[in-house]
């Protein structure tokens, strides 16, 4: 158990390599060594940054009930807060939506991301897991042999080399595992032409509820973080640096988009982190590369119009540190043949609902025909949301369900 610095330079032995300490990585690597199987995480960010990384904060019900599975869930169970209602604000009118009463009648449960990665950590450092902090992977070598090696920068800038059964490329879309996929690796991209300013702010919640605010300016939402600590998202244009624009204007922004005069004012507070996201969505096909094998961000990317980055990463970790252990223990292979197939499923279904969801958020800009053509089908959308009971069903299906 340590974060410090290797003291040889000879290849170091495992069974599974795991890039990447955010959920996926995480989960992965307490789940295998809650079965004896050695594995050790590479994290480019030192212990302290990881521990800030605000990043999604709501999780399905079926990723608690995996934490539960898996006695992760006590910090969760603690800090957690149950949620189950959105709110949509349009020009005309606003109407709230109980989707935990409604399809499966199941809800979110509100919980920072750096907390869950937190809890996640101590368990595994507790348990006797090894975290090399610092540690920048900058290869996957012989990924089609049985004995894959990872190259990485140590903390002093040494190079270091980790010889292992499998790797598990948890460590995003600019990580070491993308890097080293072989050509013909099928990537679907798309870009939305959607750029939001992300936001936190020091500020209590402004409604008991997820707020999605569609105006001819842009959108904006609020996003409950904590008791004092919300999230918001202003839509801005492509480019628009992070630090452009004043507290002052942010605030007057988003009140105006959140239509505080006619159904209430906004909790005003320091903003305290921006940063710019440009929602796009990605998949890469298939997931598995030998004995390399892809989850999280670097498996797919999807945008934050729906939460389900973190709940996708959590659902292929178990997938994959179930097929993992399979192989490692049973010689059993099954479970590592159709990892890619299963998730893939999921992914689509999750990309499917993102993109519609992006579609009722946001519409093109200008006052052309096409414009109004969009416009008029985001108005009809939300109408058959508030008013019919089979779309309300879909949408608490698909929102919450991964």
């Amino acid at each position: 158990m340590t974060d410090g610095h290797p003291t040889s330079a000879p290849d170091h032995l495992t069974d599974v390599v795991v890039l990447g300490a955010g959920p996926a990585g995480l989960l992965l690597a307490n789940i295998l060594l809650d079965h004896g199987i050695d594995c050790v995480v590479l994290e480019r960010a030192g212990r302290a940054a990881l521990a800030t990384r605000a990043r999604a904060g709501f999780l399905a019900a079926h990723t608690v009930r995996v934490l539960e599975r898996h006695g992760l869930a006590d910090g969760l169970h603690r800090r957690g807060q149950p949620h189950s209602t959105c709110e949509f604000r349009t020009e005309e009118s606003r109407f709230r939506l109980d989707y935990g009463g409604l399809g499966q009648g199941e809800q979110h449960t509100v919980y920072p991301q750096q907390e869950l990665v937190g809890d996640l950590l101590r368990r595994f450092l507790a348990a006797g897991g090894q975290v090399r902090f610092a540690t920048e992977a900058m290869a996957i070598v012989d990924a089609d042999t049985e004995r894959p090696v990872v190259t990485a920068r140590e903390p002093d800038g040494r190079p270091g080399r980790w010889r292992a059964r499998y790797v598990a490329g948890c460590d995003g879309r600019h990580g070491a595992a993308r890097r080293s996929l072989p050509a013909g690796t099928a990537r679907h991209h798309r870009d939305h032409g959607v750029t939001w300013l992300g936001l936190l702010a020091e500020a209590p919640p402004s409604l008991d509820a997820v707020g999605y605010a569609v105006h001819e300016r842009g959108f904006a939402g609020h996003m409950a973080r904590t008791s004092e600590i919300t999230r918001y998202y202003l839509q801005c244009a492509p480019g628009t640096p992070a630090d452009a624009w004043s507290q002052e204007r942010i605030w007057d922004e988003l009140d105006r988009r959140m239509h505080a005069k006619a159904y209430g004012p906004l909790v005003r507070g320091p903003i305290v982190q921006r940063t710019v996201v440009d929602l796009a969505s990605d998949v890469l096909e298939p997931l598995r590369h030998g004995t390399l094998f892809l989850a999280g961000d670097a498996a797919a990317l999807i945008s934050p119009s729906a939460a389900k980055g973190a709940n996708l990463a959590v659902l292929e970790a178990e997938l994959l540190a179930r097929a993992l252990t399979d192989a490692l223990l049973h010689g059993d292979t099954e479970g590592l043949d159709t990892y890619s197939a299963r998730c893939l499923t999921h992914i689509w279904r999750a990309q499917e609902f993102s993109h519609w969801m992006i579609g009722l958020l946001h519409g093109p800009p200008g006052t052309d025909g096409a414009t109004r053509f969009h416009n008029n089908l985001r108005r009809a959308r939300l109408h058959s949301l508030r008013t019919s009971r089979s779309q309300q069903d879909w949408f608490a299906e698909h929102y919450v369900g991964v």
